[in-house]
């Protein structure tokens, strides 16, 4: 094993498109080679760097299998900085839809039926498979990083409004109980 991007150690091309179920066996081949079983008998410094490689292993399977991490990351690798932390400007349309969302999301919890929490449950789930085929798009087919990092910003909000809600309907079962 070398130290390349994860891309490089999965031995997959550098794009969104993945195949999920190729990605999980070849994990299990890297995990399987720096397996602890394997390092019994290998001296401390041995087992250091097999557990290392297992860490990095496990972190490049998290990185691809999760289509938002994998966005972040190859945006991150096309050398776009995404200001996840200070950058917060957005497309107005998306803008007006946030707001949109953010007060549905408080009108279902005012109303606190779950069938409120579960249309913007689906709306938010369409606007997230929407999101995910246009930076699929921007990446693999118009190599545009700098329109997929701006997206991807979007991406993560509609993730952050999707956990959420999640948890607005938990405690709602919670006190129906």
């Amino acid at each position: 094993m070398s130290s390349q991007n994860y891309f490089g150690l999965f031995n997959f091309p550098q794009t969104f498109a993945l195949d999920t179920h190729l990605l999980e066996a070849r994990w299990r081949q890297l995990a399987g080679q720096v397996h602890p079983d394997r390092f019994a008998n290998a001296t401390s410094a041995e087992k250091r760097v097999a557990m290392q490689w297992a860490s990095t292993i496990n972190e490049g399977y998290r990185v691809l299998k999760q289509p938002l991490a994998r966005a972040r990351y190859l945006c991150e690798l096309a050398g776009c900085d995404l200001q996840t932390e200070s950058n917060t400007r957005m497309d107005g349309a998306f803008l007006m839809r946030q707001m949109e969302w953010r007060e549905a999301l408080d009108e279902a919890k005012s109303v606190a039926k779950p069938e409120a929490f579960l249309a913007l449950d689906t709306e938010i789930k369409e606007a997230i498979a929407d999101m995910q085929c246009h930076v699929a798009a921007l990446i693999d087919e118009h190599d545009d990083s700098n329109a997929a990092a701006a997206k991807v910003r979007e991406w993560m909000f509609l993730d952050k409004l999707l956990s959420e809600i999640q948890v607005a309907k938990h405690e709602l079962a919670d006190r129906n109980q």
